[in-house]
């Protein structure tokens, strides 16, 4: 669909980045916080631990001062689980509880929205130890003390929450990345569909509460959404397309959202005695849910086939954003119609505006980008600047395609870039860099860890001032 003629943003859209809070903060075991599945797990020696990060707990009164000169009206974090509950479960940590209330009377002071995560890849590893997500009764119970506390602590403030980041990561890939559910331990499939039927039942739990108690605050998942395409015009591989985005993105907010198992994922479950366990009560819990909105994360497409050639095992993967074969259901393949990321991504601005179609006619629910971005190496040049122009056509492009979404009808609440500032990456340390500002730090050289607004971090703030007006 051509559009002759483009809509205005709302004048109460918000403009925000992101962070999360392990790859951000630093400050490990700094005032009472405890030990989280990302500080014990095993780092490569060429890349740098979480321990210090970006050091964002000592410096963010001055990196939340650098947003407001951005012009940004939004800011999406994450808060540590055991910061505010040290071994996940039991005392509340006081000064964990006052940080995050500095850190968002900070935001408000300078105008900015927060929106917060309630759980970022970061559980707390004493919980870990005793079974994680695999553990029903004792992650649920866990999750809604934790969530209770900080609605009770934050509601007053914070508007808009999310409840888990990208679900459907940890569970399609939770046997490579085995850090983003379970530390070392290394899951089968029933596993991990067990854990992904936990968090479901958990999140669920998480929004009634907040409807029951919060009615003023709105709440929804964040999950890692894209677009599929087939890899020809045989309906073999339109339906492996199918197959895939049913996988990827439909069986988890189907459950999320519609509170019912995806059918075509259900089939496949049964038949490869996958099933989750069911109790007496479970799609009561999943029916009450209703999020307010959906949040997602969108970096780039995928492109499937119905042949398996060479199959590829999840355990081949190198990153979260590659597709894998499943047998009988679709096969990932190579997409040479789209130019590539210095560490291999797809990029592509129309498959963000296909996904945003998608789920908005499937679903009919406001819509808020959490994550979009482009990770590259980078160092400082002769000016103490970076000349990222690759990321600012990236923006370009993806913000045209997030103006046409709108222009068509698609109610788009907020767009946070991923990142505000330079953060250590999940699995490529801090080498691969996605902020509008640049910290100084190397893997191993801390440095003075100082703060340059990068080239895009200049392009971002004319950007929001102009489309305003």
């Amino acid at each position: 669909m051509e559009i002759k003629k483009l809509k205005k943003f709302d004048d109460d859209f918000l403009w925000g980045a992101s962070i999360s809070a392990f790859q951000a903060e630093g400050a490990s075991t700094k005032d009472g916080k405890g030990l989280s599945i990302q500080d014990v797990k095993k780092i490569s020696e060429k890349y740098s631990d979480f321990s210090v990060a970006a050091d964002f707990y000592n410096n963010y009164k001055e990196d939340i001062a650098l947003l407001k000169e951005m012009g940004l009206s939004s800011f999406r974090f994450s808060i540590s689980w055991t910061r505010i509950i040290p071994d996940g479960d039991g005392e509340i940590n006081k000064k964990g509880i006052i940080f995050y209330h500095n850190l968002i009377d900070e935001l408000k002071k300078n105008g900015i929205e927060p929106i917060v995560t309630i759980y970022h890849f970061d559980l707390p590893f004493s919980l870990q130890q005793k079974g994680g997500w695999s553990n029903r009764d004792m992650i649920v119970k866990a999750f809604l003390k934790y969530s209770k506390v900080l609605f009770n602590e934050y509601a007053k403030k914070v508007k808009y929450w999310l409840t888990i980041n990208e679900q459907n990561v940890m569970i399609m890939i939770g046997s490579k990345m085995k850090f983003l559910n379970g530390g070392d331990k290394k899951f089968n499939q029933n596993e991990l569909y067990n854990q992904s039927h936990n968090m479901f039942i958990a999140q669920a739990l998480v929004m009634e509460e907040m409807h029951n108690n919060f009615p003023n605050c709105l709440i929804a998942p964040a999950l890692n959404i894209v677009s599929i395409y087939p890899n020809s015009n045989k309906p073999q591989d339109y339906l492996a397309a199918m197959n895939a985005s049913v996988m990827r993105n439909w069986y988890y907010l189907d459950a999320i959202v519609r509170g019912e198992y995806n059918p075509i994922m259900y089939k496949y479950l049964e038949d490869n005695n996958f099933l989750p366990d069911f109790r007496k009560g479970d799609y009561e819990i999943l029916k009450k849910a209703k999020p307010d909105f959906i949040a997602f994360n969108y970096y780039t497409s995928a492109t499937v086939k119905s042949e398996i050639n060479n199959f590829i095992e999840v355990e081949e993967l190198i990153d979260q954003q590659r597709l894998f074969d499943v047998p009988g259901m679709f096969s990932y393949c190579e997409n040479p119609n789209l130019e590539k990321t210095e560490y291999g991504w797809d990029i592509d601005s129309t498959g963000f505006r296909v996904t945003m179609r998608e789920m908005y006619e499937r679903y009919r629910l406001p819509l808020m980008i959490t994550e979009n971005g482009l990770g590259h190496s980078e160092q400082l040049n002769e000016n103490n600047t970076v000349d990222d122009d690759y990321r600012i056509q990236y923006y370009e492009k993806h913000l045209n395609e997030l103006r046409k979404c709108i222009s068509e009808g698609i109610k788009i609440i907020s767009y946070n870039a991923w990142t505000a500032i330079d953060i250590v990456s999940s699995h490529q340390g801090f080498s691969k860099r996605y902020g509008f500002i640049y910290v100084d730090r190397t893997e191993k050289d801390l440095k003075e860890m100082k703060r340059y607004p990068k080239k895009s971090f200049y392009w971002y703030k004319e950007y929001i001032k102009k489309i305003k007006y």
